[in-house]
């Protein structure tokens, strides 16, 4: 890439990427939202919902997935959107991506001590000031700055030890869930949760909107992927691979979670899923060790999406569409530290803004994400169309269908956000979020060098393959 005169080092193996990407999507929201679910739409309209979702979501994965096996260079979305739509589209795309990541990192930070004020008695200590009607512990700001330094200083030193750190995390979580389940096969029994004919298709609906957010960390392989000692085709097959056992890993806690208590009761819970482990297990200890889980699911999340992040800030300032010194490599830890400490610095005042604030920035970061998707499937039909001819290790069969339906179900996405949506941002406050991102990326965009040599630009055909 322009501007570095170091590579990366291709040191991430298959199953370094594969829990990268199943880490970020088993995050902190099936500990909390399982009793939603199920009272929304009972056992079975929530299993359903989840089956439609990951169909949805597994069809634009693999519009990435190839993508990505043509095209293994940082920064992924910005690579294809780059290749085919040119360097505005492709800084709407990354930018858009850089939002919703960010986003993520950010939530991550409060979520952590928002998990801790749930599991240790006594946790919210000296209240500073509120924001939007909540309360600002001091508590919370020094659990979560210390977080977000130590997530940052993971990353700081090399994609390795952030990977490993994911994969012990991830083990952690698939075991609880495992316990979960095999504790309800054999402690289980059917609740009195609405049968599918009772919820019908709104909760079935209701339940469905809210699985493509669910997944939402399949696209950190795309990112580091010129990190990965991986064939092309094999980190292509990655991606709906990872997306498949994150919707069994969903599908089991529902159904587990539902055997232990009705909808409505863990609706009540604060942590519905640890307590249908307390429930299960008839044990308090082992609903913490759920809880614990929950953590983990917090830390995967953030490490994952610090990565993505670090790495999309990169390829845009590789491209000189922001300025260029936050292109930097470490020079012996071989990171983009630059755009990590710029990332990670920022997300330690988080805590600062109290939680009403981060659901408004969450909620905005959304709607970045599925611009994102919309633009790299429309990459992808574009590059079909001009470059026929383009290396594709993992080609899709009837390519065209696959874009056609990536093309629906990314537009439906983005309509969830508009105003008259089931998911609309709220006025004027997560709009103005959306709308301050977008001004500060015409502000970098237009100061950097337009006239800059962009790498990217001046690749053939053949040097992508």
């Amino acid at each position: 890439m322009a501007g570095n005169d170091s590579d990366f080092e291709r040191i991430l193996t298959k199953k370094d990427l594969f829990v990268l990407a199943f880490g970020a999507m088993i995050g902190w929201g099936w500990i909390i939202q399982t009793g939603f679910w199920i009272d929304e739409a009972g056992v079975a309209g929530s299993v359903l919902g989840f089956v439609v979702g990951a169909i949805m979501v597994c069809v634009v994965g693999l519009i990435y997935g190839e993508l990505t096996s043509a095209m293994p260079f940082v920064g992924g979305e910005h690579v294809y959107s780059f290749r085919a739509l040119g360097p505005l589209w492709s800084f709407v795309c990354t930018w858009s991506l850089v939002l919703g990541y960010v986003g993520v990192v950010v939530f991550e930070v409060v979520a952590l001590p928002s998990a801790m004020a749930f599991i240790v008695p006594g946790f919210n200590v000296l209240e500073l000031w509120t924001v939007a009607g909540e309360p600002v512990y001091a508590s919370w700001i020094l659990v979560g700055g210390i977080g977000a330094i130590v997530m940052t200083g993971l990353n700081y030193r090399g994609v390795k030890p952030a990977a490993q750190f994911q994969t012990l995390l991830t083990l952690v979580i698939g075991l609880a869930g495992v316990m979960l389940v095999i504790g309800a096969l054999f402690n289980g029994q059917t609740q009195p949760n609405p049968p599918l004919s009772d919820v019908g298709t709104a909760g079935v609906a209701t339940v469905a909107i809210m699985t493509p957010f669910m997944f939402v960390g399949f696209d950190v392989i795309p990112q580091s992927a010129e990190e990965a000692d991986v064939p092309p085709r094999v980190i292509g097959l990655l991606i709906p691979a990872a997306v498949s056992l994150a919707a069994l890993f969903y599908i089991g806690v529902i159904w587990a979670s539902g055997q232990a208590m009705p909808g409505v009761e863990l609706v009540e819970s604060p942590l519905p899923a640890a307590a249908a482990m307390e429930t299960i297990f008839s044990s308090q200890l082992i609903g913490r060790i759920m809880a614990l889980a929950g953590i983990a699911g917090i830390l995967t999340s953030w490490n994952s999406f610090l990565l993505g992040a670090s790495r999309a800030v990169f390829a845009l300032a590789d491209s000189g569409m922001i300025p260029r010194r936050i292109n930097a490599l470490h020079p012996e830890y071989n990171t983009p530290s630059t755009a990590i400490v710029l990332i990670g610095g920022l997300s330690i005042f988080a805590p600062l803004f109290g939680e009403q604030m981060l659901v408004w920035i969450v909620n905005a970061s959304g709607l970045g994400l599925v611009v994102a998707w919309f633009l790299v499937v429309v990459s992808f039909l574009v590059l079909r169309y001009r470059e026929p001819g383009l290396n594709r290790p993992l080609k899709l069969p009837f390519g065209y269908a696959f874009g056609a339906a990536g093309l629906v179900l990314t537009l439906g996405f983005i309509g969830l956000y508009l105003p008259g949506g089931p998911s609309a941002l709220v006025w004027p406050y997560e709009w103005a979020i959306v709308l301050c991102w977008a001004l500060l990326g015409v502000v970098l965009y237009g100061i950097s060098s337009t006239d800059s040599e962009i790498e990217l630009a001046d690749l053939e055909p053949s040097e992508l393959e």
